[in-house]
């Protein structure tokens, strides 16, 4: 995992408001996490963890992606020529592979949309949720960093939705993979961000008066 010294420099000094941001929790079936073995898997868990906590605390909405186990081959589209049958592929021996891991499970009152596309804005209602919620801000957690997660951030930003990427709650095939996607949003879309420092910004006070 980088470390907030590894961090590229960004174009911006935005700052995760509970006001205005949501947070997305990208992809994180078992299908999607079993290949890893060890780190950064647990660091990647636990820090996601310890934000949708104190986001549903705080009343901060949070949404997942999920895509679908058995999903019809003209939904599926091209991905199956870059990445096979995805979860299709191996659902009848692991029934579970489609479920979001049991550390980051969705809660009564967060939303779960069906993933269709690297981005989540895609083929979904996300960015009319957001508006419908007020909220122009987006941290993005989950897998993986230099796919998903960094499609989703370019969108956004296209949207007039300020990403953060959350460096250390995110991960990659590499550690090349992970940096090239902090970089890029820190260049080009968004601000780039540690857990440390999201839990810190999301944990103010919200200022009397302010829309949630």
């Amino acid at each position: 995992m980088p470390t907030a010294a590894d961090l590229p420099a960004g174009r911006v000094a935005w700052r995760p408001d509970p006001a205005r941001a949501a947070l997305l929790v990208h992809d994180a079936q078992r299908y999607f996490l079993a290949p890893y073995r060890g780190a950064p898997l647990p660091e990647m868990v636990a820090n996601t963890a310890a934000l949708i906590a104190v986001a549903r605390e705080r009343g901060i909405p949070v949404f997942y992606t999920a895509q679908p186990a058995r999903p019809e081959a003209a939904d599926r589209g091209l991905l199956t020529e870059f990445w096979g049958p995805g979860i299709g592929g191996v659902i009848d021996a692991d029934p579970a592979a489609a479920d979001i891991v049991t550390e980051l499970a969705p809660a009564p009152g967060d939303t779960v949309l069906t993933k269709w596309r690297y981005s989540a804005f895609q083929r979904s209602t996300f960015g009319e949720q957001l508006d419908e919620l007020g909220r122009d801000q987006l941290l993005i957690t989950g897998v993986y960093a230099h796919i998903g997660c960094l499609a989703t951030a370019v969108e956004a930003f296209m949207r007039d939705v300020r990403p953060f990427l959350v460096s250390d709650a995110v991960a990659d095939f590499s550690r090349e993979r992970h940096d090239q996607a902090c970089e890029y949003v820190a260049q080009r879309c968004g601000a780039v961000t540690t857990t440390a420092d999201a839990l810190a910004a999301l944990s103010a006070p919200i200022p009397a008066g302010a829309t949630r």
